[in-house]
């Protein structure tokens, strides 16, 4: 045996010395080994001088490296080496368990998750704000950065509301005063100082905001886009069509009354019905991106969003068909997910959006084509106007459907953008439960409230009005020996007119809360622009009382005849359906009245920039 092998290795066959096992792992990856790629000395005396010399019991058997050293058993090691190569390489790629408390880095800026149990402030105080990159290149094909993604301990299922529920039944949006007594003057300085003091407004309030036709147009010229569509020809006659509407008369799905011109509404809801096409865009992670939250106060924009991305009949997935485009996005998600308690500041959240908007401008045309007037995004958060303060095309050329949706602060568009409902839901499985209420004769209670002390106008409606006139039952809280017999929902079930003074913000739930218990909203919050005010008339259901007539409450509810009270809560019945979520939408619910008003803003637009 010693013989052959010496013989194997004179001929060059074996290197002297030679491990199998170092020539397959060679031979794996792609080095020269000594019977290949080597070449075989000129004489045993040679070989000798290139090898230290191995003694005859350290030599394997000959057949066994014949074996080894067969071409297929090669192939095989070679596979197997890879094999573990790529495995040992993915173990060691692969992120460790993360905790809540792992930080989140975003734009650079090393932030920590909000705790689960933590609540959620409003308006931030002045604040640095940090640098921020460049943007990518407009023609650049890239991926969204991971730098403005979740940390992977973030893809759990989202949080619920932080909605505080009292015993007597009712809900609040969870606040930091001291956040809110600066509002977001210094640390966003894009923001307008407040107009004067006024009732919310209706678009029937505000005549140079409408045409001849009555519908609203737009503050400013937008431009022209890059190039025009077949979608914007479709927009330009579906104009025309609303202009030239039909004048409706006995409609029996729609109650003309409650709208401001029923005729032009039915013609712009058929033509959405036939026409529109919104394309959703799939880029960004879980939890911000495509992830709804559906109960608290928030629910509105994760409704809307679990419904939009389930619709067969509006959504496609050729962009090159879209009226729309679609930003699927949480507000409700980055507030949660971004936003470090204590910081007083929203600029993370802002330098987040800024970054997807860079991102989806740079990898897709759509964006740049109209520089954004044709994308929408909704937002419930009190927050979400604020955190589109960093990019200038996000802020004043997307419509935006807002909650808050507040003229006096210089983000709210009248004219472009949405006023979206605030509805409080308790349950994602059952939205619509337990509305309706008592009939107008065994109302007993002439007006309801019962909340803290958030914001300007409580403190004064409770000054005057809490606890000094049996007919106006004002609280901060309902006694517990009050909620024994009545709740919150059966005080607002049992009055003629609820109380929806603003909070932080101009908007509150109880307005929609109001509606679904059929009590007449009586809405306390100037510069306040109503929802769907593009189609309803808020005079027909409810009444408005500006900030300033709070000490004489009493006197202008009593002031309305009671025909005029039993009108409007008839109207109120009326119009909830219009206020209603369903699993699967139906005709003219909530879901189709918030797509309507993005649409009939969109066609406002084009409609302009034609002219």
């Amino acid at each position: 045996s010693n013989n052959s092998f010496k013989r194997r290795m004179s001929n060059g066959h074996v290197a002297p010395g030679a491990n199998p096992s170092i020539s397959i792992a060679h031979r794996c990856r792609g080095l020269p080994t000594h019977h290949h790629h080597r070449p075989p000395p000129a004489s045993a005396a040679a070989a000798a001088a290139a090898s230290p010399a191995t003694t005859a019991p350290e030599m394997p058997h000959p057949s066994l490296l014949r074996r080894l050293l067969t071409r297929r058993r090669v192939v095989l090691a070679c596979a197997a080496v890879t094999v573990l190569a790529a495995a040992a390489a993915l173990l060691l790629a692969a992120p460790t368990t993360e905790v809540p408390g792992r930080a989140l880095l975003v734009a650079g800026a090393r932030l920590h998750p909000r705790p689960r149990a933590a609540a959620a402030g409003r308006s931030p105080d002045d604040a640095p704000s940090p640098s921020l990159p460049p943007p990518p290149p407009l023609n650049a094909k890239v991926r969204l950065p991971s730098k403005i993604s979740p940390a992977p301990s973030m893809f759990s299922a989202p949080v619920p509301s932080p909605v505080e529920n009292f015993d007597d039944g009712s809900t609040e949006e969870p606040e930091h005063p001291d956040m809110k007594e600066n509002p977001l003057k210094e640390s966003a300085p894009f923001l307008q100082e407040p107009i004067s003091s006024g009732p919310p407004t209706r678009r029937s309030d505000v005549s140079e905001d409408l045409d001849e036709s009555g519908n609203a147009e737009p503050p400013s010229r937008p431009e022209m886009p890059l190039w025009s569509t077949k979608a914007d020809e479709e927009l330009i006659y579906a104009k025309k069509e609303i202009a030239d509407a039909p004048l409706v008369v006995g409609d029996p799905d729609l109650y003309a009354p409650l709208f401001r011109n029923i005729s032009v509404f039915r013609r712009s809801y058929e033509l959405m019905e036939r026409l529109l096409k919104v394309f959703i865009y799939h880029d960004g992670a879980k939890p911000i991106f495509h992830s709804p939250e559906l109960k608290g106060i928030y629910a509105s924009e994760g409704w809307f969003m679990k419904l939009m991305e389930a619709d067969q009949n509006f959504v496609v997935r050729d962009p090159n068909r879209a009226h729309l485009f679609y930003l699927p996005y949480s507000a409700r998600q980055l507030e949660h997910n971004l936003y470090v308690p204590g910081s007083n500041t929203l600029d993370p959240l802002s330098i987040f959006m800024k970054n997807y908007i860079d991102m989806i401008s740079a990898k897709f045309p759509y964006w740049n084509r109209t520089k954004g007037a044709d994308h929408f995004f909704v937002a419930c958060h009190d927050w979400g106007p604020y955190t589109t303060k960093l990019h200038d095309e996000l802020r004043k050329n997307t419509i935006k459907a807002l909650c808050n949706a507040d003229v006096s602060e210089g983000v709210f568009i009248r004219g472009r953008d949405v006023s979206l409902p605030e509805t409080y839901l308790k349950s994602a499985r059952r939205p619509v439960r337990d509305i309706g209420g008592k009939p107008a004769a065994e109302r007993s209670i002439l007006a309801f409230f019962a909340g803290q002390m958030h914001g300007r106008v409580r403190p004064v409606l409770v000054k005057y009005w809490g606890g000094k006139d049996a007919d106006m039952r004002i609280y901060t809280r309902i006694p517990r020996q009050i909620t024994r017999r009545m709740n919150y929902a059966k005080h607002m079930k049992s009055s003629k007119y609820c109380i929806c003074p603003m909070g932080y913000e101009v908007n509150s739930p109880r307005i929609v809360e109001a509606i679904y218990y059929e009590c007449v909203p009586v809405i306390i919050a100037d510069n306040f622009v109503l929802p769907f005010d593009d189609a309803l008339d808020w005079t027909a259901f409810s009444v408005v009382v500006a900030e300033k007539d709070v000490p004489r409450l009493k006197e202008i509810l009593l002031a309305i005849p009671e025909s005029r009270y039993i009108t409007m809560r008839s109207n109120v019945k009326k119009v909830q359906r219009h206020f209603l979520w369903h699993t699967k939408p139906v005709k003219y619910d909530i879901f189709h009245m918030i797509l309507h008003s993005v649409w009939f803003s969109r066609v406002n637009q084009v409609h302009q920039v034609e002219q």
